[in-house]
């Protein structure tokens, strides 16, 4: 029965996508071109970054906690990478959501040894498969070595000797699944795609996110970290609770000049067009994709 409701879902799903304008794929990146890059945070913790969601490595007395994997033809350089700050094993893999540019790296990690660890939709989304609500691209389900051996509901805590990392879910904010990790040893925040630096989010309106739910997420973020907080976000730079703020303060600017042509009776398309957040645009830097996507997801995840 779960299985024929979770078919009907996905076709329900495929449908709307197709009653919607669907927009062009990102260019596949080229991943032999891709080098990783290692930043040292201090305590023993480093952020990895190459094409996807930044990684964040944490190095305890018998072992290592890696929170997300990036795309699957990485993993080699992403272990390469983690050997060369240690050669302990690594206990945990922790997946903050279920975009396959955090996921991707899984079954190799699984295959491995490490144990996965993530939100219980997560799991619920990777064994059945998702399709983008934005290109109507497919991912097919995950192999069941890639599927997390660990999962919460609310919190939980993993450990290792030495360290100690703090998983929270924060719901329905950029998916129906994300967590936030926290180590409070070293004061360092991972926050996977709830906070964006230097960049529009995406916003998976198709699984649960939309626009409040992110300035809700964030707005829980800035209460939880302290002003002295490391913030390592799902994509950009290392960044600092100042950032963070300022981050919020874009999301509700934007959502307030979609909202208002929205309501006004603008269509997407026409929305697009008017460009409200040239100025925003400008700053960031990003190609007329970026830029527009970022206001079709708002758009789409706007409640009359």
């Amino acid at each position: 029965m779960k299985s024929t409701i979770a078919a009907a879902a996905f076709l329900a799903l495929g449908a709307v996508a197709e009653a919607q304008q669907l927009q062009p794929l990102a260019p596949t990146p080229d991943f032999d071109k891709v080098t990783i890059k290692t930043t040292n945070l201090g305590n023993q913790i480093y952020v990895l970054e190459g094409e996807g969601g930044n990684i964040t490595v944490a190095v305890g007395d018998d072992g290592v906690i890696v929170v997300d994997s990036q795309f699957a033809p990485l993993y080699s350089k992403i272990k390469g990478a983690i050997a060369a700050l240690t050669s302990k094993p690594v206990r945990y893999l922790v997946i903050t959501h279920f975009h396959r540019d955090h996921t991707g790296g899984a079954e190799a990690f699984g295959n491995d040894g490490a144990i996965i660890v993530a939100h219980e939709n997560v799991k619920a989304r990777m064994a059945t498969g998702t399709r983008n609500g934005l290109t109507g691209n497919v991912v097919p389900p995950a192999s069941a070595i890639a599927l997390p051996q660990q999962t919460y509901r609310d919190a939980m805590t993993v450990r290792l000797q030495g360290r100690s990392a703090e998983l929270r879910y924060s719901a329905a904010v950029h998916t129906d699944g994300d967590t936030y990790v926290y180590f409070p040893d070293a004061d360092v925040l991972s926050t996977g795609d709830i906070v964006f630096f230097g960049r529009y989010p995406n916003i998976d309106f198709a699984y649960g996110g939309s626009i409040d739910g992110m300035i809700r997420g964030v707005d829980d973020l800035v209460n939880f970290a302290r002003e002295s907080t490391t913030i390592v976000p799902g994509h950009g730079p290392v960044g600092s609770k100042v950032m963070m703020r300022e981050y919020r303060e874009m999301l509700v600017v934007a959502r307030d000049r979609i909202r208002r042509l929205k309501t006004a009776g603008r269509s997407e398309d026409e929305v697009v067009a008017a460009k409200p957040n040239a100025d925003y645009d400008a700053r960031f830097g990003l190609d007329a994709r970026s830029n527009s996507n970022f206001i079709r997801v708002v758009y789409r995840s706007l409640t009359n």
